[in-house]
């Protein structure tokens, strides 16, 4: 990535011929058109913008409190110290952001914190526009040496939040290759467990010794037992209300009636002279019994771009498991189909019962949870898929139509993730929106909201598109 001296406007003391590269992250930073006009506002990077204000804070924890001006200096150097202070901290800024040698352009020279926490950013960034492949562009990095990548990640834990730790690890197995070294139980038990990581501990399932597989099993064991937390107790409420509201009665209490069902039913016995309706018959909301009422069967592609989809749908098809009105299955596919319903008690086993990467056949997934369907007015069907089909296309637009003709709920989540929409297939992605299953990615949070407008057949809440 090459930078014009006008690209940024650097502090007065600046030599403009020296210019400084802003050392970013090109995965994160991709082209968008011809340059802007010179701006006086810095580069920013999410990774560097927090080393940049954490230092900041450290040093104003660190800073004693000023003594009177007049009890130190004459008014008049005092008024020089004053002007000369936000300058050199305004290079110390630009210094984090920019990253490179001691004094890149702007003569500042790091050191304490500042200077560790740059070296940390240097090992993973470098200097050059790396493209991710060790030894092309680089300058710097961790090498292949477990003990080196252990003591960085002991380094970026220390100086950086979580949320921003979980960011570098995800571009260090990106843009070094870093995978491999996973497979040692004392890296596994040295990186900030998130759901990325999960995803790659899956990915590498198959290649896992013995040796780690327990500290792989406890690692992911803690990012579920997280999501549950986070995510079990709303959707058991939002969805025990879905059924609630689903089962209709003629007879309900007042705080059951469905005022929006019963004055539909009994628009005829409008009054104009007392401007009123008469409801001669109530229509009102049910209590779902213990008993079975709805069935669910979440279908998931396990091809590598959904990791993180899987590993959401696995904790939520715990969570729907757990429910003893919903009779819950759970299909993993690529170009075989595996049905996992009978380890849904346990997630983590759901997830190591998964084999991420693979082609993809959604027809055939799709043909074995429609031979599955005994209810079909009962029954929603979620399809979790990037829609690239490497099937029969026209058999499983036949299918998804005689699904949802035969009264079964179809919801196809292009992902289940935090990230938004993935890359997808947008053509069979508007074949199934004009079979009345439009497809959408949808964030955990929102999961539980569509489920429940799915149990009780009102329109999903499909987000508005970015």
């Amino acid at each position: 990535m090459t930078t014009e001296p006008n690209d940024l406007t650097t502090p007065e003391t600046t030599d403009p011929a020296r210019s400084p590269r802003p050392r970013m992250n090109p995965a994160r930073h991709p082209a968008k058109g011809p340059a802007s006009a010179p701006t006086a506002q810095p580069p920013t990077h999410p990774v560097r913008d927090a080393a940049d204000d954490q230092a900041t804070d450290a040093a104003e924890d660190a800073s004693p409190s000023p003594a009177p001006v007049s009890a130190l200096v004459p008014v008049n150097a005092a008024l020089t110290a004053s002007s000369t202070a936000p300058a050199e901290e305004r290079l110390r800024r630009w210094r984090l952001v920019l990253g490179g040698d001691a004094a890149d352009g702007t003569g500042c020279t790091l050191g304490g914190q500042d200077a560790a926490m740059d070296g940390a950013l240097t090992a993973l960034y470098g200097r050059g526009d790396g493209k991710g492949q060790v030894g092309k562009d680089r300058s710097a990095g961790l090498g292949a040496s477990a003990p080196s990548v252990a003591r960085w990640l002991g380094d970026i834990r220390t100086y950086f939040p979580s949320s921003v730790v979980q960011v570098m690890q995800r571009d260090a197995i990106d843009r070094l290759g870093l995978s491999t070294l996973l497979l040692e139980p004392e890296m596994l038990e040295a990186v900030e467990a998130d759901v990325h990581l999960v995803g790659t501990l899956l990915s590498l399932n198959k290649a896992m010794p013995e040796t780690t597989k327990e500290t792989a099993r406890a690692v992911v064991r803690k990012v579920v037992e997280d999501l549950e937390k986070r995510l079990a107790t709303r959707t058991r409420a939002t969805l025990t209300g879905a059924l609630d509201r689903s089962a209709r009665i003629s007879r309900p209490r007042h705080h059951d009636i469905d005022w929006n069902r019963t004055i539909s039913a009994n628009l005829k016995h409008y009054l104009p002279e007392y401007r009123t309706i008469v409801p001669e018959r109530l229509i009102g909301y049910g209590r779902a019994s213990r008993s079975v009422k709805k069935e669910v069967v979440l279908c998931i592609d396990q091809s590598g771009s959904m990791a993180a989809s899987v590993v959401y749908a696995s904790v939520f098809g715990a969570v729907l498991a757990s429910m003893r009105s919903i009779d819950t299955r759970l299909v993993v596919f690529d170009t075989a189909v595996v049905d996992l319903t009978d380890q849904l008690d346990d997630p983590v086993d759901v997830l190591f019962g998964t084999q991420l990467g693979g082609g993809t056949d959604i027809n055939r997934a799709l043909a074995y949870c429609q031979s599955q369907i005994t209810r079909p007015a009962e029954t929603v069907m979620v399809l979790i898929s990037d829609l690239y089909e490497g099937g029969i296309r026209h058999e499983m637009l036949k299918r998804v139509a005689a699904m949802k003709a035969s009264g079964v709920q179809f919801v196809t989540l292009l992902a289940l993730s935090d990230e938004g929409a993935p890359a997808y297939d947008r053509e069979h992605a508007a074949a199934l929106a004009a079979l009345g299953a439009p497809a959408f990615a949808c964030t955990p949070d929102l999961f539980p909201e569509v489920m429940a407008a799915a149990i009780e057949k009102r329109p999903i809440p499909i987000p508005d598109p970015v």
